[in-house]
């Protein structure tokens, strides 16, 4: 096996051009330093990383990109990752210039393992692309929609890496990149695993059901290595409405969440880690003023320092809560009006910018997730993130998302939202945060025999698994079968990956040094997937 190779000297281009809200401009130099007009790009390359830096005086910058002429081999198979969560279309395909590949890309041949990406927490929502003649890079660095306003900072946009191995396997070597790119992650300090209410109640519960369901992770958890989590999802805030409103204000329940502190006192003294959902960007709390809004949706900015404190506020009074789990949903789409799949490339709509005109987007939500971050660590609070940006959130997350939901109803949306994300973003657990790839819905719409499949792979891959069971719906051997594969989870010592995941989306092979279990994630009747279930991809051309 050889050792790791620095494929790519990034400071040697063929082409930069950059956009500017007034300008487009281009050259085919490359070289340390680049200037147009009132705008400076500074290349420094250390043998391990490339930092690209911007400076600009006036300019409202709107993006950079980078071509190197530098061809793939053409038998190669390329990997992608997604903006945010992924939405079961993650799988190693052929080269395609039409693809857009956020953060990073893998590619694969019979012999060689190459990797291209940017280092985590950057402050350019950056993507790639590769061809047949090349490789790009995109650095957007707007603000919102419009260019950002450095009033001459220079800003550290992205440090570049990239990586050749030969001889060894493409799985190992995505762990070994995803290592490099993340020098500072942050994981739980105890396995993260339990119990989440929302695939089978989906937003009507009680402190009663929640008890309730306390009980029943406990009788499922008996004997179990470390304590499970009862996680809170939506129902409880004061203001919830169901099937129309699921925002703020944060700081009390409702009628049927009187007491959050002395449910979370309930529930430690049941036994279990008290955890919360909570959606932190959306809130009609009227002292809330409207300049602390984003312009265009009326979410808290995280880029106002008055809207950031806000923020602050409320999840220091969960933390003061006793919960110690914070599950903090919907900031990206709250931030830039998308779903990740229809960030294609663009992460948002232009004609809008946040209130600092000076910070990229990029910027504004790292600072959001530095913010939770810094209160959550005073109470030793563990963080999952949904919907957030995995690349600005490794090193301020303990563990994030995989993909789009899950279901308690729907065995396809399961099996494409959680098994296929769970495969292709594992290389990520263990190396950015711990990967959740959400929940087991055991409501009575799922067969059994396809939900302990599930179950058992999360349990196996030792990520941290969540069960949504209604009670009374398994029968004893179901019920049993489910407390051995919880017992496994608590533990987080089986670490099986998917062997045959170049193969496939939906990997069924998963193998480590204990041995190999084969799973079957298709009714013998076929796939019920539906048109009606399906997302078309919008190309947005680069303007």
């Amino acid at each position: 096996m050889s050792e790791n190779r620095q494929l790519l000297d990034f400071s040697l281009f063929d082409y930069v051009t950059v956009k500017t809200a007034e300008h487009t401009h281009q050259t085919a130099r490359s070289g340390e330093t680049i200037r147009f007009s009132d705008i400076c790009l500074e290349f420094e390359n250390d043998g391990q990383a490339c930092a690209v830096s911007l400076t600009a005086d006036t300019s409202a910058v709107e993006w950079i990109r980078l071509r190197w002429n530098t061809p793939l081999p053409k038998q190669a198979r390329i990997l992608g990752d997604a903006w945010e969560r992924g939405y079961g279309d993650l799988e190693w395909r052929g080269i395609s210039g039409n693809r857009f590949l956020p953060w990073y890309f893998l590619a694969s041949t019979q012999r060689q393992q190459y990797g291209f990406g940017v280092k985590t927490r950057p402050n350019a929502m950056c993507y790639w692309q590769a061809d047949t003649r090349g490789i790009t890079l995109v650095l957007d660095v707007r603000c919102g929609g419009e260019g950002v306003l450095l009033n001459g900072r220079r800003l550290k946009a992205a440090e570049l890496v990239c990586m050749e191995k030969e001889g060894t396997d493409s799985f190992g070597f995505a762990q070994e990149f995803c290592r490099m790119m993340c020098p500072d992650p942050v994981f739980p300090d105890v396995p993260v695993y339990g119990s989440n209410n929302w695939y089978y109640a989906y937003g009507s519960s009680s402190e009663a059901e929640i008890l309730s369901d306390t009980d029943y992770v406990l009788e499922l958890t008996k004997g179990a290595k470390h304590p499970p989590f009862m996680v809170i999802d939506d129902c409880w805030q004061e203001h919830h409405r169901l099937d129309e409103y699921n925002g703020g204000p944060w700081r009390c329940g409702n009628s049927k969440f009187p007491d959050m502190k002395g449910l979370a006192d309930k529930l430690k003294q049941k036994g279990v880690h008290p955890g919360i959902w909570v959606r932190l960007l959306l809130n009609e709390d009227e002292a809330v003023k409207d300049d602390w809004r984003i312009s265009y949706n009326g979410c808290l900015d995280p880029s106002h320092p008055k809207a950031l404190d806000y923020i602050r506020q409320d999840v220091r009074q969960i933390c003061e809560w006793g919960y110690k789990l914070i599950k903090h949903d919907f900031s990206t789409f709250d931030l830039f009006g998308r779903w990740g799949f229809e960030m294609n490339p663009f992460v948002t709509h232009g004609g809008w910018h946040f209130h600092d005109r000076s910070m990229t987007s990029a910027e504004v939500v790292k600072a959001l997730y530095q913010t939770i971050f810094d209160v959550t660590k005073q109470y030793d609070a563990i963080i999952i993130g949904c919907n957030t940006i995995g690349h600005l959130g490794a090193g301020l997350m303990h563990a994030n998302r995989t993909g789009d939901d899950t279901s308690g109803k729907n065995w396809e949306r399961t099996r494409r939202m959680g098994i296929n994300t769970l495969a292709f973003r594992l290389p990520q657990h263990k190396t950015f945060y711990d990967v959740d790839a959400d929940c087991v819905g055991i409501a009575g719409n799922i067969p059994w025999q396809l939900n302990r499949q599930w179950a058992d792979v999360i349990a196996e891959s030792g990520t941290p698994l969540f069960v949504s069971a209604k009670p009374g719906l398994l029968n004893d051997t179901e019920k049993e079968e489910l407390r051995q594969i919880l017992l496994k989870a608590s533990a987080q010592e089986c670490h099986k990956i998917p062997v045959d995941w170049k193969d496939t989306d939906c990997p069924e092979v998963w193998a480590d040094e204990n041995g190999e279990i084969v799973y079957h994630w298709y009714d013998v009747s076929g796939s019920t997937l539906e048109s009606s279930d399906e997302r078309f991809h919008i190309t947005i051309p680069l303007q």
